[in-house]
Formats: C-alpha cells, structure tokens, sequence
C-alpha cells in the first residue's frame, strides 16, 4: 500500500538524521523518538487472528517534565488469515464457493503519553498510553476478486517498554516495548462480521 511506502521512507530519513549528527548528545533536546518493528498478535474473533511482523511504529514527544513526555504517534500493521474452499451463503440468497485470504490492516494515530524512570541510566524503563483514532480495510481475496470495508474506529493502546543506551553522552539506543491495543471499529465482508478489534504485541526498534 502507498501507506507503508511512505512511512518506510520517513523512517530512512529518520535514521538518516540520527547518524548524521553524531556530536551532539540529543538531536532534539527534551524529546525522544521512536521507530519500531512490531509483531501483532489478534486476539478474539479476529477477521484475520494470524499473528504477523508486517508493521512499524512511529512516535516520538516533548518532555514536559524529565519523567513526563507527550506527543504524536502513528503505526499500521496487517495480519493475514487463510481459508480453505468453502460455501457461502450470501445475504441475497446467492451462494459462493471459493477459498479466501483475509487481510485486516489497521492505521492507528494520535498522541501518546508516557512516564518514564532512572532517565539518566543506560537501561530506561517506562509506562505509556497512546489514544487516537484508528482507521482499518477489512478485506477478503478470492479468484482475482477483492471484497473490502472501511472502517473507523477510536484507539486505545496502554504499553511497557524500556529504552536502552549503551553510551550515557549520546542519545541513541535500543527500545523494546509490549502493547496491548483496542479499537471500536467494526466492519462486515462478505458473511463475516467483526466488532473491535483486539490485540497485542512487541515492538523493536531504535531510540534517540
């Protein structure tokens, strides 16, 4: 999706300007960014319930306190799901035999929040809330047919992470985190309905 290829971009050039001011201790003073690879794991009745790494997350924001940050985030994931030839029995009386792939990709944005501690230490551990509203494509492909829904939703998302940074002078490290995520979308394709999705996973990724 053009999506993704944009926000792979962003994140080349976000690295890029890391390493290319390595003489300075923060490239934004009071502030921390985040580009993550993540794995997303549905939980519940899923439209698509294979867990997958094919995601990233984009955040970063401004320390209010040196415990306290706020700012903007926004990340997509897509989960896949396999389905044998079957029939279908559709809503205007017509029936349908094939095999499917489900795909549910969620667009989630908004702000962040967290509370972070020992920020002077190489190992920073912290708690976080991201909110905001979550955009998905529920979709569904078979013979060279794709039937889809768009859908929008409000998102929910608490998480507990660590960053790392092996050199206390400069501000570029590791981060790992665990998430927990919720959305209100709900959305229907084909004879299968979804409401809410549910899910959570770990992010990998690099700070500074």
């Amino acid at each position: 999706m053009k999506t993704t290829k944009y926000l792979r971009i962003f994140a080349l050039c976000a690295v890029l300007l890391a390493f290319a001011r390595p003489g300075q201790a923060q490239i934004f003073p009071h502030s921390y960014i985040n580009i993550d690879w993540q794995v997303n794991v549905p939980l519940g009745d899923s439209f698509a319930d294979k867990a997958s790494g094919w995601g990233m997350n984009f955040e970063g924001g401004y320390r209010i306190t040196p415990a306290v940050a706020v700012g903007p985030f926004i990340s997509f994931h897509t989960n896949l799901q396999n389905f044998d030839r079957q029939t279908l029995q559709l809503s205007n009386g017509s029936a349908l035999t094939t095999s499917q792939k489900h795909a549910s990709f969620q667009l989630p944005f908004g702000v962040t929040g967290r509370y972070s501690w020992f920020n002077e230490s190489i190992f920073q551990p912290y708690a976080g809330l991201k909110l905001g509203a979550c955009y998905s494509q529920l979709s569904s492909y078979y013979y060279v047919i794709k039937q889809y829904d768009n859908t929008w939703g409000f998102y929910l998302s608490p998480e507990i992470g660590l960053s790392i940074f092996p050199n206390p002078n400069y501000r570029f490290g590791l981060h790992l985190a665990l998430y927990y995520s919720y959305a209100t979308n709900s959305g229907s394709v084909l004879t299968y309905k979804t409401d809410n999705l549910n899910n959570f996973g770990l992010r990998v990724g690099i700070s500074f």
